[in-house]
């Protein structure tokens, strides 16, 4: 039997408006005191894979200022 993807417990609940305009770094450490097990900051435009992760949440920065927030 393959292992499970995601970890149990899904993910904490947390306000992702409040990552916006945050820099790279803040939003980081921020999510990682909210227990977000996986922080994936990405530049604006990177091509990324679509499949869900509970206990991700990703970030796309521009100029070191979050512009958007999505779990997964």
């Amino acid at each position: 039997m393959a292992p499970e993807p995601n970890p149990p417990g899904g993910n904490p609940s947390d306000d992702l408006g409040a990552y916006v305009g945050l820099t790279r770094q803040e939003a980081e450490d921020r999510a990682r005191e909210h227990g977000w097990t996986t922080v994936r900051s990405l530049p604006t435009g990177t091509v990324v894979t679509m499949e869900y992760v509970v206990g991700r949440l990703n970030f796309i920065v521009d100029a070191d200022r979050v512009q958007r927030c999505w779990l997964g």
